[in-house]
């Protein structure tokens, strides 16, 4: 199989802020936020037209705004902004705040849904760091303790004198039936949050393992393409040498093989000088401006000069995009290509195919397919049908599709054989990209 160039120093696009945790768990407060507002807007209106209490209502509907306005801003901030410790720290507080100054206009610490509180130590207790969720803690019991102190009493109307007892006991019901119902609903949801998080912080660790050995494998091949330049000059200039020796150069069938072996030397050669080139340039220094066809033709007529034995099928979209036409792409698809007649000398296939935003490449043989076992670990290094310590090609394809935002897919065909697919975004490869 050719070399590929085994370290490919890519620009790689950070992940969305919205990917992260602190963001998903500031999402599900924004949701609690709008439940709590809907709910003592009712619990408000039921208590002052229903039951008769009169409550200042002017005050507590301003309150009610004031949480309104701040959940837009919260939502607005999610797109463009990276949630941290603090902020949602400083969420939950302002969420203590709103329900204090409630319980405050309403009877203070009497107040049956005085139980409300618990959420948000809960919540603090699931999402904060220690020493947040500590403060949050203590903020909420000086905020308990105030009320019992200063607050606004309740005035009921004469009619509900004799049923104070059992509204507070309705009332002490209720309060526990939302604590109840909305913990769970949120804690779990947040639970599930944490989980792909965790998931996340996996996947990052098993790159950066996957990384890590592209790197040892750079540097090994580095130093070995240094150390074939010398034994490689060294055969150019015996060669040259023959082609002038009398006794040769009468040869016609001995200089046709000089010849070849000449063309031999300067091809490994270039090898050994695209080696060192990519692992040493970053990439686009290398790369020049092209179409999807015709970078992919060039491919395929360099691959096919060197597989002339191999039969080959190819076909291509004829809708043209402008890319770059980047050296790695190019070792992925020969990779892949080699990867293929290894596996099937009895034909290849290749077609390429524009997909929305996408161009979709995929290289088919006829092969004994791949087992179930390498399906399940596509490009992990060392898995490969072709026995231990192969696979490396297939693993360095997937890091170079990897980091151009792409994905790759391998599957058995019904009829025999398999199929490799690479897709790459146009927004990465395409001269959109370049020039932003």
């Amino acid at each position: 199989m050719t070399a590929a160039p085994p370290y490919l120093p890519f620009t790689v696009r950070p992940r969305e802020p919205d990917a992260t945790a602190g963001t998903a768990n500031m999402r599900q407060l924004i949701h609690l936020r709008w439940m709590a507002v809907a709910g003592q807007l009712v619990t408000i209106l039921f208590v002052n037209r229903v039951m008769g209490v009169q409550l200042p209502i002017a005050a507590m509907m301003g309150v009610l705004a004031m949480a309104v306005a701040i959940n837009l801003l919260s939502h607005f901030r999610l797109r463009f902004h990276r949630i941290t410790n603090t902020e949602l720290l400083f969420a939950l507080m302002f969420d203590v705040g709103t329900l204090t100054l409630q319980l405050f206009l309403s009877g203070g610490a009497t107040n049956p849904f005085i139980s409300l509180y618990l959420i948000q130590v809960v919540l603090g207790a699931v999402l904060l760091e220690t020493w947040s969720a500590w403060a949050l803690a203590g903020i909420t019991g000086i905020c308990f303790g105030l009320l019992s102190l200063h607050h606004r009493p309740l005035a009921f109307p004469p009619w509900l004198f004799g049923d104070i007892a059992g509204l507070h006991t309705l009332g002490n019901w209720l309060g526990f039936a939302i604590v109840a119902g909305l913990l769970i609903l949120f804690v779990t949801r947040i639970s599930e949050n944490l989980r792909q998080n965790a998931a996340r912080i996996a996947d990052f660790r098993q790159q950066a393992s996957e990384e890590d050995h592209i790197v040892r494998m750079g540097l090994l091949a580095s130093g070995a393409a240094h150390e074939l330049g010398t034994p490689l000059a060294s055969l150019s200039v015996i060669l040259s040498d023959w082609r002038r020796m009398p006794r040769l150069r009468d040869d016609a069938e001995l200089m046709g093989e000089i010849a070849e072996m000449q063309a031999e030397v300067q091809r490994c050669k270039a090898i050994v000088t695209r080696i060192l080139q990519s692992a040493g340039e970053p990439r686009g220094e290398a790369a020049e401006q092209s179409e999807v066809g015709l970078f992919i033709d060039a491919i395929v007529g360099e691959w096919r000069a060197t597989h002339a034995q191999v039969p080959f099928d190819y076909t291509r979209t004829e809708d043209d995009a402008p890319i770059v036409s980047d050296p790695a792409i190019k070792q992925a698809v020969w990779n892949v290509l080699d990867n293929a007649a290894e596996a099937s000398p009895r034909g290849v296939g290749l077609s390429v195919t524009r997909e929305g935003d996408t161009v979709a490449i995929r290289v088919s043989d006829r092969g004994p397919g791949f087992t179930p076992a390498t399906l399940a670990q596509v490009g992990r290094p060392q898995q490969s049908t072709k026995g231990e310590g192969h696979g490396v090609g297939l693993f360095l394809v997937s890091s170079v599709v990897r980091k151009l935002g792409g994905r790759i897919e391998a599957k058995n065909r019904p009829e025999g054989g398999a199929t490799v697919t690479l897709t790459l975004p146009l927004g990465m490869i395409g001269m959109t990209d370049r020039k932003r």
